[in-house]
């Protein structure tokens, strides 16, 4: 028996990156998985993935910067699977932008997509457990942003410091229904999107990878699969009583100095 075993797992934005690894992840231990995403082809190739390893795997296609579809692909998860026992919010957007030159479209792009659609897709959840009185388990993917972050980071920063409180204050609103809300803040992850981000926004080569392990105090960036694992386990009933805990993922320690 799996962690996760027959349990129906949504992951936003799960169709690559963080997203997919938890999707693999929770296949991996029994869950039921179903992702949403944009874009079709990664995601329906990810499901095609699941399916052929022996999972049950749904693909939902879902823009969750648009509130109405966050909703949406919730009721559209319940009516193909039944229910949603586990969620979770790991779609995110990381465009560069300063307190001088963030425009109020790059802002409102980070709170629709960091922090307005992981609140009401954790809505329709929640709004679904209710229903059928049933326990259930969310995490939020934040980042160690939400301490303060970069200054090149203003507008993710500020969403994901809002995810942290979002996480709190649904957790503390919902421990008596017995449903366990909590948080990850995430350091600097080697994913697709981060390749990505610091090719257009930093102009990195092709050994920047490489460059910024050799900064790093275990020598490379945190790794997907290992959060992914992380994920399970606080979706799981491995984790016990927990509920609230925004946990700090990261190989930099949060306050500390030289």
């Amino acid at each position: 028996m799996g962690l996760l075993q027959d349990k129906v797992v949504l992951v936003n934005g799960g169709s690559q990156g963080v997203g997919a690894a938890v999707a693999r992840a929770a296949a991996r231990e029994g869950a039921i998985v179903a992702v949403t995403g944009r874009r079709p082809e990664p995601g329906e190739a990810l499901v095609a993935e699941l399916v052929s390893a022996g999972a049950k795997a749904l693909y939902v296609q879902a823009d969750l910067s648009d509130a109405q579809q966050a909703l949406s692909s919730v009721a559209e998860v319940v009516a193909a699977l039944g229910r949603v026992d586990c969620l979770v919010n790991s779609a995110g957007l990381t465009a560069r932008g300063s307190l001088l030159n963030t425009t109020p479209e790059l802002f409102d792009a980070h709170i629709a997509i960091n922090l307005k659609g992981p609140f009401f897709a954790m809505q329709a959840v929640v709004a679904d457990m209710l229903a059928r009185k049933a326990p259930g388990t969310i995490v939020n993917i934040g980042s160690n942003c939400a301490h303060g972050g970069p200054p090149h980071l203003a507008p993710y920063s500020t969403a994901k410091a809002g995810l942290a409180g979002l996480t709190r204050n649904a957790a503390h609103a919902h421990r008596w229904d017995r449903i366990r809300i909590n948080g990850l803040n995430i350091g600097w992850t080697a994913t697709e999107g981060e390749d990505a981000t610091q090719r257009a926004f930093h102009g990195a080569g092709d050994d920047w990878l490489e460059e910024a392990a050799r900064r790093l105090p275990m020598g490379r960036l945190g790794q997907p699969d290992e959060i992914a694992d992380f994920v399970v386990l606080l979706l799981s009933d491995r984790s016990g009583v927990v509920t609230g805990s925004v946990i700090d993922w990261d190989q930099n320690v949060i306050g500390a100095q030289d």
